[in-house]
């Protein structure tokens, strides 16, 4: 099986995160899944939700906000902003990240404190939404290291790092990584989400034509497992941990 890249079944698009890529955000990283490109900005507010503190509820709060940016891509989309609201599928990528970001820290420790990443897709070629959780986690890396070394915060709240990566049975072979033209021909889809302990946080998994198999869900959550072990890998040397 030839994949449109040239790329072999468990074979990653090159990865990469440009840290303190805006000058104002706590935590700023532009990062790269081949041709896809989100910019992740992390915002501190010395506040917490109102429901949080309708329910005197210690500790703190990270959340996520997602957008795809009008020629991101290969045709213009008109900003949400201008119809008045989210469409279904922002709103649903922009909480699994919310989500997968707050798997990665002891809200207790942010005690008092909202952290927001912006994920903002600049260029869109396929799996958007894991590279802004794995670009997202960079991001709030550094917001809270920012809070860290401000004395803003007396405990270090981070967790196990976390990433995530498309996998999907592309021309009946399970294969990793998806860009836009496996993605929108793929037999099956599907977005895992874990930490560096293999810890299984989300999957999102879809039979786009046939129902898939235990054998090739088993393959396809090996190559996940790799290709996030490789994530990990670039977050680490991006950070210098």
């Amino acid at each position: 099986m030839t994949r449109p890249s040239g790329r072999n079944p468990d074979e990653m698009r090159h990865i990469s995160f440009e840290r303190n890529f805006t000058m104002h955000a706590e935590g700023s990283v532009l990062v790269s899944f081949g041709d896809t490109r989100v910019l992740c900005n992390a915002t501190v507010e010395s506040r917490v939700p109102r429901w949080m503190k309708a329910q005197d509820k210690k500790g703190g709060w990270v959340t996520a906000e997602y957008g795809m940016l009008p020629r991101s891509t290969n045709m213009r989309m008109g900003r949400e902003a201008a119809r008045g609201k989210q469409g279904g599928r922002t709103m649903e990528i922009q909480r699994l990240i919310g989500r997968s970001l707050r798997a990665a820290v002891d809200l207790e420790k942010l005690d008092g404190f909202t952290i927001t990443v912006d994920c903002d897709v600049i260029q869109a070629d396929g799996g958007t939404r894991t590279a802004s959780i794995s670009g997202g986690w960079v991001a709030l890396h550094d917001a809270i290291q920012s809070l860290i070394v401000d004395g803003r915060i007396n405990a270090v709240p981070m967790l196990d790092p976390v990433a995530s990566v498309s996998v999907g049975i592309f021309d009946g072979t399970p294969v990793l990584d998806l860009d836009y033209a496996e993605d929108s021909n793929a037999e099956t889809d599907m977005n895992v989400v874990t930490n560096s302990k293999q810890g299984l946080i989300e999957i999102q998994g879809t039979a786009e034509a046939a129902p898939f198999s235990d054998t090739e869900l088993q393959a396809m959550m090996q190559l996940a497992h790799k290709g996030i072990g490789e994530i990990l890998e670039a977050q680490a040397n991006a950070i210098g941990d």
